[in-house]
């Protein structure tokens, strides 16, 4: 069993929602990557993402896109994401981790290169956010040959059609886009995530975590009441930002405790 199916039955037995903060590998620094992932699992997180920097994230709003900028300035790659996961392991065995990021790097590294390189550093999941479901499958296959969930967006303009084919070709858990827009958008709609919600449950049985727009202990409380995951970046995002570097690890744990609090005291 998978890390990552293994975390969501066992937080599914105590009643309790998964939280899934997201950070930049590289931002503010590179040696701040693998205290940061620490200190999120301290928190309170359940699985992790982080974003492979990339010169282009079309999907990223002006927060997350200057966190990959001082990554890139600050040379990070690939290859050093996954050496960061592979650091992160010496003391974490049980953490999920997924890598989100676009289509380019892993091209560049080559698929087969980047699943192994991947397992072998500890990864649990991808999401190539430009990968269409529907040509995504060998992708997919590939993937879960080496003990890889292949995670799928899903927005509120996916079709029907779209949701059977990310049903059928992801796993580990679905990630729902809550809002028409980039990452760090305010404007959730938490109603209409509501009645959305039913239609992708009825064609799969994989978790669902909802993204974009959660930025508070109060929006993280209400999306845990009707989804399976919480998916928290650009808020992460901002607060190392405006830390720096010395200060980001400890202001990220004043930043996740009570969004991990309201989450698990919600009605």
């Amino acid at each position: 069993m998978s890390r990552i199916r293994s975390r969501f039955e066992s937080l599914k037995k105590s009643g309790r929602k998964a939280l899934i903060p997201y950070i930049t590998a590289g931002d503010p620094q590179p040696s701040l990557t693998v205290p940061l992932l620490h200190a999120l699992v301290e928190a309170g997180a359940d699985i992790l993402e982080l974003g492979v920097p990339f010169s282009d994230p079309m999907a990223d709003g002006p927060v997350i896109q200057r966190s990959t900028e001082r990554a890139l300035a600050n040379h990070v790659s690939l290859g050093d994401v996954l050496d960061m996961v592979h650091a992160f392991r010496q003391r974490d065995t049980q953490t999920p981790v997924v890598l989100m990021g676009y289509a380019n790097p892993v091209e560049a590294m080559g698929t087969e290169t980047f699943a192994s390189r991947a397992s072998v550093a500890g990864v649990d999941g991808v999401i190539v956010i430009d990968y269409p479901p529907e040509e995504a499958a060998q992708f997919a296959e590939l993937a879960k040959r080496n003990g890889l969930d292949a995670i799928f967006l899903l927005a509120p303009t996916s079709t029907g059609a779209r949701i059977s084919e990310v049903a059928h070709v992801g796993s580990g858990y679905l990630y729902y886009v809550s809002l028409k827009g980039v990452t760090g958008a305010a404007n959730l709609d938490l109603a209409d995530v509501a009645a959305r919600l039913p239609a992708i449950r009825a064609a799969t049985t994989l978790p669902i975590g909802v993204g974009f727009g959660i930025r508070d202990p109060e929006s993280a409380r209400r999306v845990a009441a009707i989804a399976d995951a919480v998916v928290i970046g650009s808020r992460i995002i901002q607060e190392i930002e405006s830390a720096g570097p010395d200060d980001a690890v400890a202001r990220v744990k004043e930043l996740m405790r009570p969004i991990r609090k309201a989450m698990d005291e919600r009605p």
